[in-house]
Order: structure tokens, then sequence, then C-alpha cells
């Protein structure tokens, strides 16, 4: 739980929203698309500003998959998105050779030293002339991402070895989706923030964390994405399906004992983690509660993490048996059900806030193995 703990101290301190760490494919950017899009539409983003947004974050993805040459090193690829004075930031990182640095480097060099009248105009010139790059559009894409934000793109360079080099790619925008820089004086930017990231949760085996209220729809594309990754994975189907079940029970665990946004902000963010370590599936959450509610939600799960196969299921049974159709019997049910399907106990954990508030983490294992 300590894990847990860690990573929600430094997703509130960096005022990370979403990342996710590993490979960046066509079929799992629309998912990875669609969960920013659905975050967006929370924030105070206006219709301009989002389409400006997710332009630059569709290109972002596009850009990972055209220059990610070391398919061995694919899966260091990662996107963040983030809260920033002012506005939001997408930051992509992944794997380049260290041999293309030099004409990246020129390319965004030249970018950024336009204008944004040179920029519109450099763009209509590439579209007229097809002039697309041996990455099959990349040096457009770069255009597409400075024409529609209106400003310069962050960039960053970090030495791996001396064959491979870590691109970190960044940008920050407004509410209207016009990208600035905060602060005075304009300090050079620096990856290294986001190549620690990277660091962190290869470390963990951490491929994706969220912070935030996890709405009915944010909680459909993360269940989207997972399906996708767990298909990608070639995971036995009956190994996907009991991941995708307890998924959908442990989300709506953090729904039900959820406390309301403004406590959430002042103690506590809901925090999400999923990871796959030693041949298990690893799905861990956390979210402020209400001490009220603890006494009777410790004795359930105890209750639970005391019996054996068989007494799970009996006690599923008494369950469905009782079941009114409040959240408080449908979420024993939930419960029991992620217990049996896991087929293994539920760690839990209360950390006491104040006299009101403790921070509630669940973190279910799932063995990659037909049981």
């Amino acid at each position: 739980m300590d894990l847990i703990a860690q990573i929600r101290d430094k997703m509130t301190s960096e005022r990370l929203m979403f990342v996710y760490r590993g490979v960046i494919t066509n079929e799992n950017s629309m998912p990875l698309l669609m969960l920013i899009e659905k975050e967006m539409e929370n924030s105070e983003f206006g219709s301009v500003g989002r389409k400006r947004l997710f332009t630059f974050v569709l290109e972002s993805l596009q850009n990972v998959t055209r220059h990610s040459d070391n398919t061995k090193l694919a899966d260091m690829s990662m996107v963040v998105y983030s809260k920033a004075n002012g506005g939001y930031t997408v930051t992509t990182g992944n794997v380049i050779p260290a041999a293309n640095i030099r004409d990246l480097r020129s390319r965004l060099n030249e970018i950024n030293n336009l204008d944004i009248s040179e920029i519109r105009s450099v763009y209509r010139q590439m579209l007229a002339n097809s002039e697309l790059s041996s990455k099959g559009g990349a040096g457009l894409g770069l255009i597409e991402m400075a024409k529609m934000t209106g400003n310069k793109l962050d960039y960053d360079f970090i030495d791996l070895d001396d064959d491979n080099s870590y691109f970190i790619l960044s940008k920050t925008v407004d509410k209207e989706g016009m990208g600035f820089h905060s602060g005075k004086g304009q300090k050079a930017f620096t990856g290294n923030a986001a190549f620690n990231l990277e660091r962190l949760m290869s470390a963990n085996q951490i491929y994706l964390m969220w912070s935030g209220h996890i709405t009915s729809d944010v909680g459909k594309e993360v269940l989207s994405f997972t399906e996708t990754k767990l298909t990608e994975a070639d995971i036995e189907s009956d190994v996907r399906r009991r991941v995708f079940s307890i998924l959908v029970e442990i989300l709506e665990n953090v729904a039900k004992h959820g406390a309301g946004r403004e406590e959430s902000r002042n103690f506590g963010m809901p925090v999400m983690l999923l990871r796959y370590e030693n041949n298990t599936y690893i799905i861990s959450t956390g979210n402020l509660i209400s001490n009220e509610k603890i006494g009777k939600l410790r004795a359930k799960l105890d209750k639970i993490n005391s019996l054996d196969k068989d007494g799970l299921k009996e006690l599923f049974k008494k369950a469905l048996y009782r079941q009114t159709g409040t959240t408080e019997s449908t979420g024993n049910m939930g419960l029991i059900d992620m217990a049996r399907k896991s087929g293994q106990t539920l760690d839990y954990h209360f950390e006491k806030v104040n006299e009101s508030y403790s921070y509630y983490t669940l973190e279910v294992r799932i063995e990659d193995r037909i049981i």
C-alpha cells in the first residue's frame, strides 16, 4: 500500500491526471484519446479548446508511433495529461535512435523559430506539395501541432546509451487550446520530470495511472482501453474476463465509497493504478472515505478475506438472495465477486486524514492463469 501513497503524493504534487506507459499502437490510441476527451469534458475547456487539444494529442500519439523505431524499447513510450497554472499540459515520451536526434532537433528548432503566420504558410505549402518525411508525415504532424496551439513546441532528449535517446515532446495550453509558457523568464524546458516518471512506472510495472473523479463516462473508457490492452497482449480469454469484471467492480467500489469533489480536492483525490508484475495483474485504487463508513466496510472485507472458495460462493448466494437494489447490497456483492474471481484476498488499508475522513486503498491481484 506504500506504493499507492507514493503515487498519490506524486500525482498530487505534479498535478498529474492521467499517465500511460507502454507500447502505443493504432488500436490503443483511440481509447487513450477518448479517455482524455472525457476528462476534457469535465474541465473548463470550451468546444474550440477541446478540439485543439484533441488534435494535439492525436498528432502527439501518431508522432510516438512514427518515431518509436526500437521495438525492444517501445514499452517505454508514455503519454501524460496534467494540470498547469491556467491550463493543461500534454507530454509524450518515446525511445528514438540517437542518430535521428540531429535531424529532429533541427526540424523542431526550425518550427519554433516561425511565427504563427509563417507556420500556417509552411503548413499550406507542405500540403500543396505533399511534402512528407520518410516517417510518413512526421514533419507535417509537428507543423500541425504548432499551428493548432499557436506556440512553440517544448522538447528534450535524454541519453539512454550510445544508440538510443528518450525523446520528450510537451505542450501547455489554456482553456481555448492555445499554447503558452507559464511563469516569468520562460525557463528552458527540461524533460527530467517526465523521464523520472517513466522510470518510476517501469520500476513498479505500472502501465496506467489515473487521478480524478471517475465518472461513468471515464470508467467506460478505462474499461475500453483495458480490453484493448488485454486483447493485444493475447491473454487467455478466461483471464481477460476476470480482469475486466474485477475492474468494473473496483471502479464501482470507488464511486460507492468516494467522498464529494470538494472534500477530495482538499484531502485526497481518487487514484487508480493498473500493473502487471510477475504474471499477475494488480488493480489498485485509493479514495477518500467518511470515517463513519469504515467500521462496516472493514467488517465486510475481513469476513470476505476469512473465507475459502466454497465459503465465498455461499456468501455470494446469500448476498444475491438478500439483494435489494440498494448501493449497499450491490456493493457487498461486488466485493465478494472480486475475491471469488481473483482467487486472492482483498488487500486494504485506511489512513486517517482528519476526524471526518480517511483515505481508503484497495488492491486486487489476478494471476495470469486459469482458475
